[in-house]
Formats: C-alpha cells, sequence, structure tokens
C-alpha cells in the first residue's frame, strides 16, 4: 500500500526514546512506529479473539455445535 502522510504529537521522552532507538539500531522512525503499531494491533486481535472464545465458551449452544464439529471431524479422520 502506498505510504500516506501524516501528523501527530508524542509526549517528549517517548520521542526522546524513539529518537535514540532510530539512531543506535540506525532505522528510520517511521520504520519503528510502523512495526510498534503493526504489533500493538496484533495484540488487539488477539485480545478480542480471546473475548470472543470466554463468552463462547459460556454459551452452551455454541458448545453444542463445538462438539457437533468434532465428532464430525473424528468420523472423517476414521475415514481415511
Amino acid at each position: 500500500m502506498k505510504p500516506v502522510n501524516y501528523t501527530s504529537s508524542l509526549p517528549g521522552d517517548l520521542l526522546q526514546t524513539l529518537d535514540a532507538y532510530a539512531r543506535q539500531f540506525k532505522i528510520p522512525k517511521n520504520r519503528i512506529v510502523e512495526k510498534a503499531l503493526r504489533a500493538y494491533f496484533e495484540k488487539m486481535k488477539n485480545a478480542e479473539y480471546a473475548h470472543s472464545f470466554r463468552i463462547a465458551a459460556g454459551d452452551s449452544e455454541i458448545g453444542n455445535l463445538a462438539e457437533e464439529g468434532l465428532e464430525d471431524y473424528l468420523k472423517i479422520l476414521d475415514e481415511a
């Protein structure tokens, strides 16, 4: 995807840390920010999955569907 410019502000201490790491590892600051955002969003997505599974675990209908699916899967394995 084509990069898009944006303007943002950061707390001074965070910007100093970003500058220090960018210099230390000779990586552009925007690359560090991009990787940090991607990692953060992946973590958020995993948290959303975990939350939905916790909700589904308390739903007996979902539990029944999962058990039926497992039975079907085991039948497929037996036939193979």
